[in-house]
């Protein structure tokens, strides 16, 4: 299969690193048409989950994704099996990525039993040890600190993989983030540290909240490297150079992924209060990450532009029946309400019945 060249035309910003991931790549038409499915596909999960909310189908709390997917697919190309991935609450792409699929995730935002998480972890929850994916955390920042213990854990094991803990700007001031560093650091832990700076926490700019906005700057003596997020092949060039590194046993390295939510931080901030709608247009036509990829199609002959739009079109119906199963498919079990609590499921639970009674009502 042949092979074409791909520039990467934004430059690594580096910081205590001698050199970088080189300006260019190659790729092949299978691989770049299914960048482009993925994309599309996550892109268009979370505008139904959008309409889902807002319908009162989905409960609690929702983060999207859109705008940031070449973060999770461009990431995952640039990993190995086995290296593991911890996030935060805006992470139905990286469960989607990491062995989901549409009707589980669908399933599980609904809170239904056929969710990936059994429908009792909902959008910010999602788990998948069997694929090396610790979660979803809905404590700002709280997964930083587990990921330098699963870093830890990688080279306790001396098993040659890394851990991947990604954060936004927003949690990029939680004290956590540096205590836990600052221990990878002297320990040498392989942990990539992956700053996702769509430039907004929940209802300001980066720039009200954080006295640097260089974030990849901010690990002082761990080094850093600042990535064009909306460039599937940046992001997949940076995270395989940034885990070369950690296994080479170098220690932990500070990633920042500068992309952009399209959608408000979550679906009670309606995103427009603090940006403009001409913001958020500029951003989406010219740096939108799937049209990027499309264009890239386009210019190397892979496919016309009747072909991709089939494809969306497609993905349009999986998602339609992923949404249809999740309505249709039944809620937990009641029975299933005090299991997960202890490793055993057999300890007793203080001031709860052994007998589940359904309420009459």
């Amino acid at each position: 299969m042949s092979t074409v060249q791909v520039d990467i035309p934004t430059e690594f910003k580096l910081h205590r690193l001698d050199a970088g991931p080189p300006q260019t790549t190659t790729t092949t038409k299978d691989e770049i048409m299914a960048y482009f499915k993925e994309m599309v596909t996550m892109r268009r999960m979370e505008i139904v989950s959008d309409n889902l909310y807002k319908a009162k189908f989905i409960r609690g709390f929702c983060h999207l994704y859109d705008g940031q997917e070449a973060c999770s697919t461009g990431m995952e190309a640039g990993l190995l099996p086995g290296d593991s991935l911890i996030t935060a609450y805006r992470d139905h792409c990286q469960m989607y990525k990491r062995g989901g699929n549409l009707k589980g995730i669908i399933a599980e935002l609904l809170g239904k039993g056929a969710g990936h998480s059994g429908g009792k972890g909902g959008s910010m929850h999602f788990y998948s040890s069997q694929h090396d994916f610790y979660g979803g955390n809905g404590i700002v920042g709280a997964q930083c600190p587990i990921g330098a213990g699963v870093a830890f854990k990688h080279k306790y094991a001396e098993d040659g993989n890394v851990c991947v803990a990604m954060f936004g700007d927003g949690a990029s001031n939680q004290g956590q983030l540096f205590e836990a560093l600052n221990m990878a650091k002297l320990w040498k832990l392989p942990l990539i540290y992956c700053c996702e700076n769509n430039h907004f926490g929940m209802g300001t700019s980066e720039d009200r909240h954080a006295a640097n906005v260089d974030f990849y700057k901010r690990g002082d003596v761990v080094p850093g490297m600042q990535i064009d997020g909306m460039d599937v092949y940046a992001v997949r060039e940076g995270l395989r150079f940034a885990a070369t590194y950690c296994r080479q046993g170098n220690g932990p390295i500070y990633l920042e992924l500068d992309t952009y939510r399209y959608h408000g931080h979550s679906m009670s901030d309606p995103g427009s209060t603090y940006r403009t709608r001409e913001d958020i247009n500029k951003v989406r036509s010219m740096r939108d990450p799937i049209e990027r990829v499309r264009q890239r199609i386009l210019e190397y002959g892979f496919a016309e532009a009747g072909e991709l739009k089939k494809i969306e079109k497609e993905v349009r119906k999986e998602v339609d029946e992923a949404v249809a199963f999740a309505k249709e498919t039944p809620e937990p079990d009641l029975k299933t309400l005090m299991t997960n609590v202890y490793y055993n499921d057999e300890l007793p639970i203080r001031n709860c019945e052994n007998e589940y009674v359904q309420p009459s009502v």
